[in-house]
């Protein structure tokens, strides 16, 4: 027999620690992207296909959505950061099991706000107001 089988992780179970900020849970986490550019150099006796070499590491903007409550850690930490004090801060992201447990977890390291955006109202609608942070940070790592 082959082993034991291993079902993926739902993504409607996880939470998010900002280091720093006690905020209600995030109804959303979007973004955390890493790439790699691409270098190509020819040297003079190649003629046809530049080698490839890999460039600068960049990361993706991470966006965090929550519905409004009467917290103002995280319209806090953007108004800071607009006022010029920018308090960079460890993101942590973790993925639950079914049990309860956390099975994967990934750290944002320097991260910082870079776009708020308040929610928009509407009389006709039934759904929450939802608060939209993005932030901008100098990597991430997987454990677990």
């Amino acid at each position: 027999m082959a082993g034991a089988r291993k079902d993926p992780y739902r993504k409607f179970r996880y939470r998010v620690e900002v280091e720093g900020i006690t905020q209600a849970g995030f109804n959303e986490v979007s973004g955390f992207d890493a790439s790699i550019d691409v270098v190509e150099y020819r040297e003079g006796n190649e003629v046809i296909t530049p080698r490839k070499l890999p460039g600068l590491a960049k990361y993706g903007n991470i966006t965090l959505k929550w519905g409004v409550t009467d917290s103002m850690d995280m319209y806090n930490w953007i108004q800071a950061t607009i006022q010029g004090t920018v308090t960079r801060k460890t993101v942590t992201i973790i993925a639950i099991n079914e049990a309860g447990g956390d099975v994967a977890t990934w750290k944002v390291i320097e991260a910082w706000p870079s776009k708020y955006t308040a929610p928009d109202f509407n009389g006709t609608a039934s759904e929450v107001g939802i608060e939209l942070l993005e932030m901008a940070h100098e990597g991430m790592t997987r454990t677990k």
